[in-house]
């Protein structure tokens, strides 16, 4: 139940259902995890909003993981809502 790392050569993953609660900040559990970016497709680019944030670029996602942050940001980690095929 954390995030892991692909095998080999294998660039997209699929994430199982997820069910998404607001909770208030006070009652959020503090656990190691990766603030993953959630984009509505691969392109990781698109035109800047007045938020700071790119028009592609959709919310981040706290996901488990037992590795440091810099781990997943050198590797690029995101998740896509759908492939561009």
């Amino acid at each position: 139940m954390k995030l892991g790392v692909s095998a080999p050569k294998v660039l997209y993953v699929v994430l199982p259902v997820m069910l998404l609660e607001p909770v208030l900040n006070d009652d959020k559990k503090i656990e190691p995890h990766f603030v993953t970016p959630v984009y509505k497709t691969t392109e990781r680019k698109g035109v800047l909003a007045t938020t700071g944030h790119s028009s592609n670029f959709v919310m981040d996602i706290l996901l488990p993981s037992d590795k440091p942050q810099a781990h997943w940001v050198n590797r690029g980690a995101a998740l896509i809502c759908g492939l561009d095929d």
